[in-house]
């Protein structure tokens, strides 16, 4: 189907402005894709490559009805417009929308695979329309580990080697071809035949790009998923959040009950507590064990309490001199008076 010349001058400088850009952020010279002038190539050529399938679109440029000898030759290039789109999307560095990303990318290049199919532009599976859940990929398979599902798996494993490899040599072999080819079409010297199998190499390559980036996208979207639920299972409830304790608050400390009263009476701001009293609180709070407060005997007061504490100490510390007191009698009956001394002999 013809394009007008107003619509096809302006399809075709969009379609070369998103192209151009794309090629500059492949290929740039910039340390990181997440430099500001880059990110703002990538906005740039997004919103040109989007405005080019607007057009395509309205002007009706191509039907899964139609062979591909009724393309005209100069309407091929812009089936490379979802692919495109795919690469430029896969540019964006948001993390937060990384997930976002990665979807609209593969839409865009399955959209151009299922395009390129029902041109009859090259034998390739094409992937199913959206990735898999977690855990749905395998459904309806015997379970893991079994011998029914071993000899499946080695041979998709080496049915997808060998694929890789394929679309390698032929990634190659089409740039190779290509790169003799550019020059020679961008000049206007070649004729129609030429130009038209320039953009059929340039869409074939995409098509091994494509299938690439999907596959890639699908393990990436795995594991940021997987990412996504490990993070919601191992937040823990709101209902079993730590018990925050309560601050203490300011107090005075009295040594007992009569100290509390003197205190108190001068002190009418501040609550006065005894150590006994300080003990069961924090007790109660489970901040001490009750082996920490001191034992009192019921029906003694603090002032006899006192008393015994005293008398204990003495009786310990008159111990302690009777036993150095008989240690030294000991010494003595064993030691002569001057022995050890060497100097006053004679």
């Amino acid at each position: 189907m013809a394009e007008g010349a107003g619509a096809g001058l302006r399809l075709a400088e969009l379609l070369a402005a998103g192209r151009r850009l794309w090629e500059e952020v492949e290929t740039g010279a910039e340390p990181s894709s997440g430099a500001p002038a880059v990110q703002d190539k990538v906005r740039q050529g997004l919103d040109a490559l989007q405005r080019a399938a607007a057009m395509v679109a309205q002007l009706d440029l191509f039907s899964e009805n139609e062979e591909l000898e009724e393309i005209a030759s100069a309407d091929l290039k812009y089936l490379l417009l979802p692919a495109l789109l795919g690469a430029l999307t896969l540019k964006q560095v948001d993390l937060s929308r990384r997930l976002e990303h990665l979807e609209s990318a593969r839409a865009h290049f399955w959209r151009f695979l299922k395009l390129c199919r029902s041109y009859g532009l090259g034998s390739f599976h094409l992937p199913p329309a959206a990735a898999s859940p977690p855990g749905e990929e395998d459904a309806g398979s015997p379970s893991p580990g079994g011998p029914a599902a071993a000899q499946p798996s080695l041979v998709a494993m080496a049915s997808s080697r060998q694929a890789k490899i394929e679309r390698y040599k032929q990634r190659k072999e089409l740039e190779n071809r290509l790169a003799s080819m550019r020059s020679f079409v961008e000049s206007g010297q070649a004729d129609e035949d030429q130009i038209r199998e320039f953009y059929i190499l340039q869409i074939q390559k995409w098509i091994n790009t494509s299938l690439e980036e999907i596959e890639s996208i699908d393990q990436e979207m795995v594991i940021l998923r997987s990412r996504s639920t490990g993070k919601q299972s191992s937040a823990p409830p709101h209902a079993t959040s730590r018990q925050v304790r309560a601050p203490l608050k300011p107090f005075i400390l009295t040594r007992d009950a009569a100290q509390a009263k003197v205190f108190g009476a001068g002190y009418p701001g501040l609550p006065t507590m005894t150590v006994d009293d300080w003990y069961e609180q924090r007790r109660r709070q489970g901040v001490v064990s009750g082996q920490g407060a001191p034992q009192r005997t019921p029906g003694i007061t603090d002032e006899e309490l006192q008393k015994q504490q005293q008398e204990k100490k003495e009786e310990e510390d008159d111990e302690e001199a009777l036993q150095k007191a008989r240690n030294w009698d000991d010494w003595k009956d064993t030691h002569p008076r001057g022995y050890g001394n060497r100097q006053n002999v004679g």
